[in-house]
């Protein structure tokens, strides 16, 4: 028997600051512990078999986690958008776009009640279902990011390279901040629908006071 469904949880509501901000220059945010199904791999997404292959095991698994928390508890929540932490030996290949040396972790957020097992059982049923390649490599994982920089993006992914150059090398020495975590970018536009000059993505910088072990 399909539980009562109570009120649907969406990130954009619960989380209005970082996942719905508004436009403007870089501002620190504080970013609590959240969790996210998660796939880790490296290479250009724009080239890469095995970005692709990410996201035909994370949507599947994302929407499947999503129906089975519905029915088996009663609690709907509305599929937060793709996210991604970029990390690579150095900071400025973001600037280069020196893409074939970036290591990603491509991420859907969750709600906080999911589960280890509630997410590996479902992983089991997708893999009874379509079993896409790698579906074995999604996880369940916890990230605090804590203090970071973020801007709301407007424009085509290829072209953020100003922008962080200037979160970079201006805006984060100018506040003694360094980084503290891998650069992590919020997709809140569907490319396939948006325009690219109109995409809308989020990027984030985790920091920390400059100091002397920094």
């Amino acid at each position: 028997m399909e539980k009562a469904v109570t009120d649907k949880f969406d990130f954009k509501k619960s989380y209005p600051e970082l996942y719905a901000p508004k436009s403007g220059d870089f501002a620190l945010v504080e970013v609590p512990a959240l969790q996210y199904l998660a796939y880790d791999g490296h290479g250009d997404p724009n080239t890469s078999k095995e970005y692709q292959g990410a996201l035909e095991c994370l949507y599947p698994t994302a929407y499947a986690v999503k129906f089975a928390s519905k029915k088996d508890l009663g609690r709907d929540f509305t599929v937060g958008p793709l996210e991604g932490l970029w990390r690579a030996a150095d900071m400025d290949a973001f600037i280069r776009g020196d893409k074939d040396s970036w290591d990603w972790t491509m991420l859907v957020a969750q709600p906080p009640w999911i589960t280890p097992g509630l997410v590996s059982d479902t992983v089991a049923a997708v893999a009874r279902k379509k079993n896409p390649p790698g579906l074995d490599r999604v996880r369940l994982v916890t990230i605090e990011e804590g203090t970071s920089a973020q801007i709301l993006y407007i424009g085509a992914y290829d072209a953020e390279g100003p922008v962080l150059e200037r979160l970079h090398h201006q805006w984060m020495p100018a506040h003694a901040l360094t980084f503290n975590g891998d650069h992590h970018e919020i997709y809140l536009s569907d490319p396939r629908r948006t325009a690219v000059h109109k995409l809308r993505t989020v990027l984030r910088q985790p920091v920390r006071p400059l100091g002397p072990s920094a």
